[in-house]
């Protein structure tokens, strides 16, 4: 039996689909150059809750930090520039997503970073973190947001910080459930389409 066999032309298109999608990007003053591919979440660019989130968090150069759910890793990798005396973890539950977070922070010379297949924080074990930040999918159950939540504060040094960047339509759950989890909530920038909120653990709190 014989295979069907494209046209020349459909075969270079598609080709030409397969390779990498690259472009460079300077968010919070650091310039990075990044590897993606069709398939990941906004592989033409950063997508625009990734800089709102990066415009309005704080980092010291000390933080251990965590990105969940990294993509190809906007934000994992600059909050590893933005720390360079912490370490940096990225994971997804994508395997297509850690390759390319793991390409680009081999790419860009960024060595202060673990990067693994994790599945919400299934992979991460006791280890703690001084920030976590994540660009929370807007398509899955509210039960999966509270197991992220309740997971991050089990794992944050006293007077961490957990950054959130989400679409404006879930802020007001978003602040219901930061209250009910971490006992505050703060909501740092709302824009017509994405709202970015944290919240802090207390510099006494030991869970």
């Amino acid at each position: 039996m014989s295979r069907i066999k494209l046209p020349d032309d459909t075969r270079r298109y598609l080709d030409n689909l397969r390779k990498d999608i690259v472009f460079s990007e300077t968010l919070r003053g650091e310039t990075l150059t990044y590897h993606t591919t069709w398939g990941l979440f906004s592989p033409k660019g950063i997508d625009e809750g990734s800089r709102l989130l990066l415009d309005h968090l704080e980092v010291r150069e000390t933080d251990d930090t965590l990105d969940l759910g990294c993509g190809y890793g906007p934000l994992g990798l600059t909050l590893a520039r933005l720390a360079p005396r912490g370490t940096s973890v990225l994971v997804d539950k994508d395997f297509v997503a850690i390759d390319y977070s793991q390409k680009n922070a081999a790419i860009n010379g960024i060595t202060n970073t673990e990067i693994f297949l994790s599945n919400g924080f299934d992979q991460i074990g006791e280890r703690s973190f001084d920030l976590i930040v994540s660009n929370l999918p807007a398509k899955t159950g509210k039960e999966l947001y509270y197991l992220y939540f309740y997971d991050a504060l089990v794992r944050m040094n006293p007077g961490a910080r957990f950054y959130v960047v989400t679409i404006s339509g879930l802020r007001k759950f978003i602040q219901k459930a930061f209250m009910e989890v971490f006992g505050n909530y703060k909501k740092l920038k709302q824009g017509n389409t994405y709202t970015v909120a944290v919240a802090n653990l207390p510099e006494s709190s030991t869970h």
